[in-house]
């Protein structure tokens, strides 16, 4: 007694033609393969581990044998699994009887044994649970060769045993073609449905389902039994799934069966197949991986230039340049003030004055010579606000990716903002040109003044104290005196003036000299952030771009 739902004669009929059956395998695998690259570190982790996982195993069966196709026969206890292993090898190879479970570990049968050494090793069966069979002793009558069937008998999937399960739900993954054998009483049972066939969907190319024991229904049963079972399949997502009924005691159905087997050996695409529907189901996981709205690239002008503001302020830059400030005009007063002022200020110490000017070089000195003690609080705070407008529209995942590759520099950063302000300020010893004339300008006016006392001191000598003959006549002339005396009172005035307004000059020098510094500074610092934050954010900002394509692409490939 046999029945199908839809009558098929061979399983290529289901889905695929045998001519396609790897159409765009290699293509799948390179797409998943990118999808791994791009993803790995950012994506769902056991996304990743499956995925990758996916990839090693479809690497090494195409590796293996391409002559042999893998068929394991599931079931639960008492479906009859192990009398239809036999009865498709034609002897008792796989232990059958009333104790549960009969089959404590995966048995299996090879035809041909040329090339399935290193498959069967793959598949880890063990040795003394290995049988050989022969195409040509197949038996006259049998309908197709089966040479190149390596025929799986697996352990109960629900045994109490975790071990039997185990290996089950293992075999399940790796077998190129999956027969459930169900039995009449137990064929809606929740655990193969909810644990096995929920899992199928879009493996019905790959899956057959075998409803044994139909010896034990009337002929109307067994009809309905396999319309309720078509229900149930079509409902948890196998989409026209292959039902064929079969009684290993009676051997109804076995030929038909036996048939499917052969023209699936011949065809040789199973494995193929198998693969397909693995990446097709694992790729539409992704879907929640990537977001609808396209992504940015590029961080905007206005969080760059927010991000340098808050570094520069982290880094203490306008503090530094109004230092900066400070102490170009103390130097500079230092260096070009009135002669005799700085001889007066030396004679009277201005110990707060010292004290500035120390404490201005030390403080420069330290921020030149060693990285920025930034806030860490405000350069936190800098690195998201530079993510948080370019990530809203990403899942959370890549969301979580770019703030770390905006934050996976940022020891560095203190380093770098340090190295930003040693570029950029001038060293102590460097003296402005104009500082050199006005300084010589002065000691000009100071020689001139003091030859000038110098000149009234001759006079009064020679001409009005009458100590000697002048050896000159203008050194000893009374007459000069007004005239020297009022040479002295211009040059100390000029002096004088120089220095009011050398005053002024410093100030408005100090202010453009710090300004300088300071916008150099925040080039530095700017140069600095697009290096070790904007860059990676970008980066990786990329590598979304390139991964939601990859997987958007290849979601859309498996819409009908």
């Amino acid at each position: 007694m046999t029945a199908t739902t839809p009558p098929v004669s061979s399983l290529e009929e289901i889905e695929t033609p045998p001519q396609t059956a790897a159409v765009g395998l290699s293509d799948r695998l390179d797409v998943l393969d990118r999808l791994v690259a791009l993803g790995e570190g950012r994506v769902d982790k056991p996304l990743m581990d499956d995925a990758a996982a996916l990839l090693a195993r479809a690497g090494e069966r195409l590796r293996l044998s391409g002559e042999h196709t893998v068929v394991a026969l599931a079931g639960g206890t008492g479906s009859g699994k192990s009398s239809l292993f036999n009865a498709v090898c034609g002897l008792e190879l796989s232990p059958t009887g009333l104790r549960r479970p009969m089959t404590s570990s995966a048995h299996s049968c090879v035809w041909g044994l040329g090339g399935a050494g290193p498959l069967m090793d793959w598949l880890d069966i063990d040795p003394r649970h290995r049988y050989a069979r022969a195409s040509a002793l197949d038996g006259d009558g049998q309908v197709g060769s089966l040479q190149g069937l390596v025929l799986l008998d697996l352990p109960d999937h629900d045994s109490i045993r975790a071990a039997h399960l185990a290996e089950v739900d293992k075999y399940v993954s790796v077998a190129d073609l999956i027969i459930w054998v169900l039995d009449p009483q137990k064929y809606a049972d929740f655990a193969v449905h909810r644990r096995y066939f929920e899992q199928l969907s879009g493996h019905t190319g790959v899956t057959l389902i075998v409803l044994n024991q139909v010896d034990r229904l009337e002929p109307e049963e067994v009809t309905e039994c396999v319309k309720d079972l078509h229900r149930l399949l079509e409902a948890e997502g196998m989409g026209g799934p292959t039902i064929l009924t079969t009684s290993a005691k009676t051997g109804a159905g076995i030929e038909g069966f036996r048939e499917i087997l052969a023209d699936t050996v011949a065809a040789r695409q199973a494995r193929l197949e198998r693969l397909v529907a693995d990446i097709d189901r694992l790729v539409r996981r992704f879907e929640g991986q990537y977001a609808e709205a396209e992504p940015p690239t590029t961080v905007d002008d206005r969080r760059a230039a927010a991000l340098v503001e808050a570094l520069t302020e982290a880094a203490g830059v306008p503090a530094v340049a109004e230092s900066m400030e400070s102490a170009y005009s103390l130097r500079a007063m230092d260096y070009i003030g009135w002669p005799l002022g700085r001889l007066t200020a030396r004679l009277h110490a201005d110990p707060l004055r010292r004290m500035r000017l120390g404490e201005l070089r030390q403080e420069l000195r330290a921020a030149f010579t060693t990285p920025v003690n930034a806030q860490q609080a405000h350069v936190d705070n800098a690195l998201q606000e530079v993510t948080e407008g370019v990530t809203a529209d990403l899942p959370p995942s890549w969301q979580r990716s770019v703030r770390e590759a905006g934050r996976s520099q940022a020891e560095e950063l203190p380093e770098a903002l340090g190295d930003s302000l040693r570029e950029v300020v001038p060293a102590f010893n460097q003296v402005p040109a104009w500082w050199w004339i006005l300084r010589a300008w002065q000691y000009l006016l100071v020689t001139a003044s003091a030859l000038g006392l110098l000149w009234l001191g001759a006079i009064l000598a020679y001409g009005g104290l009458d100590l000697g003959r002048a050896p000159f006549g203008i050194l000893g002339d009374p007459s000069l005196s007004p005239y020297v005396g009022l040479l002295v009172l211009c040059t100390l005035g000029l002096g004088a003036f120089t220095t009011a307004a050398a005053r002024n000059v410093i100030a408005l020098s100090s202010v453009r000299h710090s300004e300088r510094l300071e916008e150099q500074m925040r080039q530095g610092i700017g140069t600095s952030a697009r290096t070790l934050v904007i860059e990676p954010v970008e980066r990786e900002l990329e590598v979304y771009k390139s991964f939601r394509k990859e997987a958007s692409t290849a979601i859309r490939s498996l819409m009908p």
